[in-house]
């Protein structure tokens, strides 16, 4: 991987992290697509098992062949976990809204989830964030309002999950921006795998017979094994796309690419099951996507301005 520290990423590595962006715009909503269609006969919680079971087993000889130790030190293992319960919340939380929900509505819910770790990054751990960017966020959340309050009408409470999986997505990356630093992504790929595994198997025992629509789980038939199977393979390739992107391109480069994933899902839930947002849920996904990009404008403009000030000769 190119060291960004030491000197600035060339244009191919540029293009390359750009290529592989687009490449999780296109995957990520392919997942989506495969546990929506799975929730038909599966439920929430063993398609959730599902999407770590395969990550763990993929990314196994992915470790080996790269000849990665799989060692941790122990004063990070509480981290590790507390990234895997987070994704494991997340994630449970996505798929259980999409079961009912069309899949772009649900993932506009989701992008309020740089808002949140913006404010929290401001109001917790004290970052230098100004007034503007505090602005786009809380502009960014009266558009999920738009996007919620049909969705509300629609479905019930359901359409409430889409904010626990942007919540348990905020501290997430929150978390993983220290373990990054320490932990080679393919080993921390596997091991949050193995972690929300073991954590899935006891929830599907316990929940065995008790009738539960979202934990009771079943024997899938047929086509339902390739759509578990393609949960957990979408789910790696699109996230393993996403950081090694983010190692050989700017985050700012590539931070607005992640809205096509937007229009992405919307297109693949109406090919695929014949959902189209209404105008209000549109108002509210061109209003996120709008704050969002704007915000990614106001952190360019200041990281520009502090490399600015580094540079200034001493006076």
């Amino acid at each position: 991987m190119p060291n960004a520290t030491s000197s600035p990423p060339s244009t191919d590595h540029i293009l390359a992290g750009v290529a592989l962006m687009l490449g999780f715009c296109v995957t990520a909503p392919l997942l989506d697509v495969a546990a929506k269609l799975a929730s038909d006969t599966v439920p929430v919680g063993q398609i959730t098992a599902a999407r770590f079971m395969v990550q763990c087993v993929l990314m196994a000889p992915v470790v080996w062949v790269m000849g990665l130790s799989l060692r941790i030190p122990r004063a990070l293992w509480l981290a590790l976990a507390f990234r895997a319960v987070l994704l494991f919340i997340s994630t449970f939380c996505f798929i259980a809204a999409i079961r009912v929900m069309p899949l772009a509505d649900a993932l506009a819910i989701v992008f309020v989830a740089p808002f949140i770790v913006l404010l929290v990054g401001k109001f917790y751990f004290d970052e230098d964030v100004g007034p503007r960017r505090v602005g786009a966020a809380l502009v960014g959340f009266v558009g999920v309002l738009f996007v919620i309050q049909p969705s509300f009408a629609a479905f019930g409470a359901v359409a409430l999950f889409p904010l626990g999986t942007a919540v348990g997505f905020a501290f997430y990356i929150l978390v993983t921006r220290g373990l990054s630093r320490r932990v080679h992504p393919v080993t921390l790929q596997f091991h949050t795998g193995l972690i929300a595994s073991v954590l899935c198997v006891p929830v599907m025992v316990l929940a065995r017979g008790t009738g539960s629509e979202l934990l009771d789980p079943v024997w899938p038939e047929g086509i339902v094994w390739s759509w578990l199977f393609a949960v957990g393979f979408f789910a790696t390739v699109s996230h393993m796309m996403m950081t090694y992107a983010l190692s050989l391109a700017p985050s700012a480069t590539l931070a607005p690419l992640q809205y096509l994933e937007l229009p992405v899902a919307t297109l693949l839930g109406y090919l695929v099951f014949g959902d189209f947002p209404n105008a209000l849920t549109l108002t509210g996904i061109a209003i996120i996507i709008g704050a969002g990009l704007y915000m990614i404008h106001r952190e360019r403009i200041t990281a520009r301005q502090l490399m600015t000030e580094r540079a200034a000769p001493p006076i």
